[in-house]
């Protein structure tokens, strides 16, 4: 069975940080690219960003600078470090598993194949 588990979400203040964790079972974790989602309120999901099966990297242009991704093929698991947290950062963040184009950085959801069921994060002001 195929399972994205994320955890490491929680409430934060402005300018604080937080790290999220994605563990993957149930496919060959090596042969994915993984990326990072985000969903707000009222919002359509959005991408945040990408690892690529090389670790090549991809950010959104509001994630530049302040968030960090990086995968741990050892232990199936793809981190997103969030620096700087801004309370429009405040959302249902969801890593997801792309097998098709694994070399590509892509962020449109379409192209996933999998997903996890998300975990909050609030940033407040």
């Amino acid at each position: 069975e195929v399972q994205l588990v994320e955890s490491g979400g929680g409430l934060v203040q402005a300018g604080g940080s937080l790290r999220l964790s994605c563990a993957a079972s149930g496919f060959t974790f090596d042969d994915y690219a993984i990326g990072w989602f985000r969903q707000a309120p009222g919002k359509e999901r959005e991408g945040v960003s990408c690892v690529n099966r090389g670790d090549g990297t991809y950010y959104a242009n509001f994630a530049e600078g302040r968030f960090t991704i990086s995968r741990d093929n050892a232990k199936n698991t793809v981190f997103l470090q969030m620096d700087n947290l801004r309370p429009d950062d405040t959302a249902v963040y969801y890593c997801a598993a792309r097998q098709r184009n694994p070399w590509a950085v892509l962020v449109s959801p379409e192209e996933y194949d999998y997903w996890g069921q998300g975990t909050q994060v609030t940033v407040s002001s």
